[in-house]
């Protein structure tokens, strides 16, 4: 994953691929593509690191891939959220709402640190 402003935590194309499944069935292509839009071209998935996310999360029962036909009529394999990955969605995006508000509150405080004794 590319972002161009800063780096980003392991564990987060998963995150964003289970999101972008949630909308319904797609093909690699199309999941790299929904992430660029959604994020205003912040974040760029690569295919080195989208498609060895896709291999371990249908591994891990998240995710389910068929072979199939895309719109421009080529040959792709489309990936669906499993009910395990519908959990996951759940649990990570919790996790990762946590993490953001904590991050967020420590970067907006105006609150000094209290000395060391």
């Amino acid at each position: 994953m590319f972002a161009k402003d800063s780096g980003l935590l392991q564990g987060t194309v998963e995150l964003l691929v289970l999101k972008t499944l949630s909308w319904g069935p797609m093909h690699g292509y199309a999941v790299a593509s929904w992430i660029e839009h959604a994020t205003d071209d912040v974040l760029r998935v690569e295919e080195g690191s989208l498609y060895p996310a896709l291999y371990r999360m249908e591994r891990k029962g998240w995710i389910a891939g068929e072979w199939g036909v895309s719109e421009n009529n080529r040959r792709a394999k489309f990936y669906r959220l499993t009910a395990a990955g519908r959990a996951q969605l759940h649990e990570q995006s919790t996790g990762w709402q946590r993490l953001a508000t904590a991050v967020t509150k420590a970067i907006t405080t105006t609150a000094a640190p209290a000395p060391a004794r």
